[in-house]
């Protein structure tokens, strides 16, 4: 198990207006599925705060959204199958740091994913 300050909290968000939801759907479930499988990232969807009326809460989550645990050993595997899956289509990630830092990245591109990844590896390396 990952102690908290070796690993790097991430949220991705590939949430994209111009695809149906339906398909946002199953891709998100795809990537949840295949991303469980990966050494040293430990991956759940994201609950949906407020369910739609009727539904089942707990079997209630936002599309296009993912959170995950990586340790820094595992970042460029990650980042590797984002870039082969989700390619060039606009991603957000947050990352969270085991010392309190945060940052905010927008990519659009496998070269920014590329970089993002980078920046990613370098905080996660320098967080003592």
């Amino acid at each position: 198990m990952m102690t908290p300050n070796s690993s790097v909290q991430l949220t991705i968000d590939f949430q994209d207006p111009t695809t149906s939801i339906d398909k946002q759907e199953k891709l998100t479930q795809t990537l949840w599925q295949q991303l469980r499988d990966m050494d040293g990232v430990k991956v759940d969807r994201v609950p949906d705060p407020n369910p739609p009326e009727g539904s089942r809460a707990m079997f209630s989550f936002l599309w296009g959204l993912l959170q995950a645990e990586v340790s820094p050993a595992s970042i460029k595997n990650l980042f590797g199958f984002l870039g082969d899956r989700v390619g060039n289509k606009p991603i957000k990630i947050k990352a969270k740091f085991g010392d309190g830092r945060e940052v905010d990245i927008e990519v659009s591109s496998r070269e920014e994913l590329l970089a993002a990844e980078e920046t990613i590896k370098r905080l996660a390396e320098n967080h003592g």
